[in-house]
């Protein structure tokens, strides 16, 4: 009893001493931190958990976090086989997770990415905002009446910098079976707020368009290509300033046309993306779903006339997969036409890609490109309970926590996996076991053979021994860990290498 007083009163000794530091030291240190440990943290006492919790404190932290890169890949079936939607988190070394994101449904699809926060598209009436960090999740009514109406690619997500505030927005489709594939007006969601608020278009513009060229949300405006007759290329960069709810048009860059002017390609593709807080338009020719010739990236100087100055220009010496490249921290993410991820230096302005010096990141069989996507992430400790006026938050779920009836063929997989690698292991333990008494019985039978024999047996079963203390690693748990597809890909080559090994 006098033991557990001791402690109580050292405890609160400690609590006392840590409660007397100035705020702005504690956060001084604790914006130097990750946020897996600052989520730790949150249990250490009172004045640490609401410093850490918040919101302000999450968005500065925000400024001193490591950016990364997350690949998404739809739901979607591969020769028959049914794969959930997942995700592989890239670290600052470029090396994929091994884990699935507990956040991420296997009916999910994300529709854009901001802070650290995910927005996902899910089959149901709502959608759905996630933080990859806290497991926190905040589900909002869809605008739409039907569901049948509603579509992924019509929801977009951000952040205005100047009021703090997150947006959903959802482009709203025409009724009217005369404009199928059209929309004159913008619903926006300010997280927190109580409705959805219609912004009419000043013209029908294209859903295609959105669907196939991307969004671009940067500083609270938000940009995406439209149709426009009175270009030579049928298009035109529409933004939407959020706050002022005003639209502006913004004509493309003069693009070089060398490569379509040797007749490399059949068609010549646009798309929009942001790189390191900028909005960039990209353009290449395409030919039988691959890319060809230059890469050419540009960026929007808002502050100098709404002008585009040019990026870079890369020459694909070899075709790329038509997916939409991803540029950050200095490299090019691009797929191979052979399958492979890889990743490439940005060596200046203007240069070639040599396959050589390639670096592979992933082999994405058997999934393939289509539907994939690429965000910036970053972990953040950005509070969802905050927002949940109108919204209804989900606390962190169990790891491996992933019930739906739906997709119980893929948790079945899974378990006859676990079965598999535990078999093998106890009949590799066994196969040790075994060996080590043979190896054991071989030492007390040479007891009686001369000394020099004797010893020279010793030696070699001892060598023997010594290499049979290496045991294979224990099996991790499904209901602990679930991995991300890749890593059961991986681990599927191993249990059948294994398997084949020992002829289980």
């Amino acid at each position: 009893m006098a033991y557990k007083r001791t402690t109580r009163m050292r405890a609160g000794k400690e609590e006392s001493i840590i409660n007397c530091l100035p705020t702005e030291l504690i956060e001084h240190v604790f914006f130097s931190l990750p946020a897996s440990c600052l989520l730790q943290c949150t249990s250490v006492c009172k004045k640490w958990r609401k410093i850490i919790r918040d919101s302000q404190f999450a968005l500065a932290h925000l400024q001193h976090a490591s950016s990364c890169m997350l690949l998404f890949s739809p739901q979607g079936s591969v020769s028959g086989k049914l794969y959930p939607s997942d995700a592989i988190v890239f670290d600052e070394a470029w090396s994929p997770s091994k884990l699935a994101v507990p956040v991420i449904g296997p009916d999910d699809r994300i529709c854009g990415s901001c802070n650290g926060l995910l927005c996902l598209h899910t089959p149901t009436s709502t959608i759905k905002i996630a933080n990859l960090a806290t497991g926190e999740c905040l589900h909002l009514k869809k605008p739409t009446k039907s569901l049948k109406d509603d579509h992924l690619s019509f929801y977009r997500f951000g952040f205005h910098p100047a009021t703090k505030e997150y947006m959903v927005i959802h482009f709203s489709q025409e009724s009217s079976p005369l404009t199928v594939g059209r929309f004159n007006v913008i619903q926006v969601y300010t997280l927190g707020d109580e409705k959805w608020k219609d912004v009419a278009t000043p013209e029908p513009l294209s859903l295609n368009c959105v669907k196939n060229s991307g969004v671009a949300i940067v500083d609270g405006t938000m940009y995406w290509l439209a149709e426009d007759k009175g270009s030579d290329w049928q298009h035109v960069v529409m933004s939407f300033h959020i706050g002022e709810q005003s639209f502006a048009h913004i004509q493309l860059p003069a693009v070089d046309l060398e490569d379509w002017a040797l007749g490399i390609g059949d068609d010549r593709h646009y798309w929009i993306t942001e790189i390191d807080g900028k909005v960039c338009v990209s353009t290449a020719q395409s030919w039988e779903g691959m890319l060809f010739g230059k890469l050419q990236i540009w960026t929007l100087n808002e502050q100098v006339g709404q002008c585009w100055s040019q990026e870079y220009i890369i020459n694909l010496l070899s075709p790329f997969a038509l997916g939409l490249p991803f540029v950050n921290g200095g490299k090019i993410v691009i797929q191979h036409c052979d399958g492979n991820l890889c990743s490439y230096e940005l060596l200046g302005k203007n240069f070639e890609i040599e396959l050589t010096k390639m670096v592979k990141l992933l082999d994405l069989s058997p999934r393939g490109e289509d539907g994939m996507q690429f965000y910036v992430f970053v972990k953040s400790l950005v509070p969802l309970d905050v927002y949940a006026k109108a919204a209804i938050v989900h606390r962190p779920k169990r790891l491996g926590e992933w019930r739906l009836k739906k997709w119980k063929a893929w948790e079945q997989e899974r378990v006859t996996q676990e079965v598999a690698w535990r078999r093998i292991h106890q009949k590799e333990h066994e196969w040790m076991a075994h060996r080590r008494a043979a190896v054991m019985e071989i030492k007390e039978t040479s007891q009686g053979l001369p000394d020099g024999i004797q010893a020279q047996i010793s030696m070699e079963m001892d060598r023997i021994l010594q290499h049979l203390q290496d045991c294979p690693d224990q099996h991790r748990s499904p209901a602990q860990q679930r991995l991300n597809w890749v890593e059961m890909m991986q681990e599927r080559k191993k249990l059948s290498a294994r398997l084949e090994r020992h002829k289980v």
